[in-house]
Parts: structure tokens; sequence; C-alpha cells
């Protein structure tokens, strides 16, 4: 179970001891306890893009503390979905941990740009200061393009090599997920449970129908779409369509085991044909459909006294609405 990401809507959050990772960021935190802090946000990351989700606003006021001070990444505002072969283009998120491609407005994937605002922040639990900061917006992008940022010297050589890899400005040289997760700083002391094995999948639980819907939908095999489900990919297509599948199946079924325990039991008043006790009105979704003699019936019969009302009433004497598109609109820095 991942404990670093907030998963469950809630009215009110309390945090016990301080309110974010901001105030960490506000002097130099050690090299151990950065480290600690470091690995569950990863960890977390790690969670929303195995899930295709990228958060695209990652800082540190973003990172939420509970009283044992453990990260738990928050305000998914900004967030978007990623799917295979599809680009990100909207610029957003907080100017100083924005990636170059995201201020520069190039076509981004996602997991790159959150992998540059965690390097960011890396540097501020080190340094107490950011790699990239002028009051001036336009030269602060240029500094940013340019990627050049001072390295005090009392960083140790890993993990200044860590934030060398994690703040590269061409994204296709920036490390990954995977880079961070081998890299000899982070393992150290990297609890067991922030990064659990993956579950191999056992081809006596898949389920064969949800299987063949897999492969009449995409003209695939059976065996390339366990293939897909044993490779561990999350943005594999096959894989991700039997996942859908599946949760579909699991949601109608829930509903409809909701709509059973609603409806009505049996001998109640509304089965039986018998009045309802005075004051009590029928639910809509319990009442009978109502019997009309004439299938060919469309319209009821107004009075005469109320020809507008009628006219209002009559079916295609009003004319349709079509509410005008809407089109979403991109927060720019």
């Amino acid at each position: 179970m991942v404990t670093f990401v907030i998963v469950t809507v809630c009215s009110i959050i309390r945090i016990e001891s301080s309110s974010n990772l901001l105030l960490f960021t506000s002097y130099c935190v050690e090299d151990k306890e950065a480290r600690r802090l470091f690995q569950q946000i990863i960890s977390g990351v790690d969670y929303c893009h195995r899930h295709m989700v990228v958060h695209r606003d990652l800082k540190p006021e973003n990172v939420l503390l509970d009283h044992s001070k453990n990260a738990k990444i928050a305000d998914f505002g900004l967030s978007n979905m990623m799917s295979d072969g599809e680009f990100l283009r909207t610029s957003c998120g907080s100017p100083n941990y924005a990636a170059p491609e995201v201020i520069s407005g190039r076509l981004y994937a996602g997991p790159e740009v959150d992998i540059w605002s965690c390097g960011v922040i890396l540097y501020a639990l080190l340094c107490g200061t950011l790699p990239f900061d002028d009051e001036h917006v336009p030269t602060l992008f240029k500094k940013i393009r340019g990627g050049v940022f001072y390295m005090p010297e009392y960083l140790t050589r890993p993990v200044a090599s860590l934030l060398l890899l994690m703040l590269q400005v061409d994204p296709l040289k920036r490390a990954t997920i995977k880079d961070i997760r081998e890299h000899e700083w982070f393992k150290q002391d990297l609890p067991g449970y922030l990064f659990p094995e993956d579950l191999s999948y056992d081809s006596t639980v898949l389920d064969e129908e949800a299987v063949r819907e897999v492969c009449d939908k995409f003209e695939s095999t059976e065996s390339e779409v366990m293939s897909s489900l044993y490779s561990g990919d999350p943005q594999d297509q096959l894989a991700v369509a039997y996942h859908l599948i599946i949760d579909n199946r699991r949601i109608m079924t829930q509903a409809s085991e909701f709509y059973l325990a609603s409806s009505p039991p049996q001998g109640s008043f509304m089965e039986d044909g018998m009045p309802l006790p005075p004051g009590v009105k029928p639910h809509p979704e319990r009442m009978p459909p109502l019997l009309i003699d004439s299938p060919k019936a469309s319209s009821c019969t107004l009075p005469a006294g109320c020809p507008q009302h009628h006219q209002s009433q009559t079916p295609g004497s009003e004319e349709s609405q079509v509410a005008p598109g809407h089109q979403e609109s991109e927060q720019t820095l």
C-alpha cells in the first residue's frame, strides 16, 4: 500500500507538526534527512506515473508533512492523464520549479517535467535556496533554459551527480525514475516498502473473458495480451485495456448491487398496488411505469383555456438550443 500520495478526498486534513515542505527549504537540511524525504517524494511520484498521472506542479508547498514528518504529495489541480503516443503542451506550474520545455511551450510527455521539479526540490532541501531564481521573470526563464546553477562545495559528490542528472536541460538526457532509484545516493537506507516488488500475474487468476475482449478490440492474440500483462509495463495499451475492462465490470456490478439494495422489498405498497400512507411520496426510481392505452400517444391534452401554455408544451413547438462549445483554457506562466 502506497502511503505517500493523498488518494482520499477529505474535507479537513490535519497536519500535526508542520504544514508543508516549504519550512524545510528555508535552511539546509542534513543529507540523511533530505534523502529520507526525497525517497518518499519519489515513491509518490513513481506511484502517480505508474497510474498514468503527471502532477506538473511539484514544489515544497505541495508536499505536506504529517506529525511524523512523512511527505504527502497533494494539490493535483494542474495534473493530467498521460496517454501512449500523446504529448502535453500546457505551460503550467510555478516558474521556479518548471522545466525548460514547459516554460518554452514545447511538447512534453509528462514524467520528465516532474523529474525536473523533484530535482529543484532536492536542491532546495540541501541548499536552502533555489538553483534558478530571479525577480525578473524573463531573466529567470533564461537561467532555466541555460541550466547553469551554483553547486555548493559542501554537497557530497554522489548527491551532486544526482542533481546534475535530474536538472538536465535536454529531457532526453534527464534522469528517469528508474535512474533515480538505481543511483547510489538514493539507495542508501531505502525502506523496502517505498517500492514494493511488482506482483507477477498468475495465469490461473486472469479473467479469460476480459482477455478475449481485449483480443477482439485490438485484433491481437491471447499470447500477446498475456505477454503485455507479464511485462509489467503500466503504459502498455493491451495491459491498460485489460485493467479498464476489469474496472468497468466491477463498477457496473457495484452499481447493480446498489440498485437492488435500494429497491422496495416484496409486499411493499408500490408492488401490491396499495396506496401509500398519507404524506409519503414514492421515490422517482421506484414509481411504476405509466400505462398508455395508445402506443402512438406522444402528448397530453391541456385545458383549452391555456392556449399559450398548451403551445409551449406541444412537441416541436420549441426550438432546441445548443450551448456553445467550451474550449479548454490553459493556464500560462
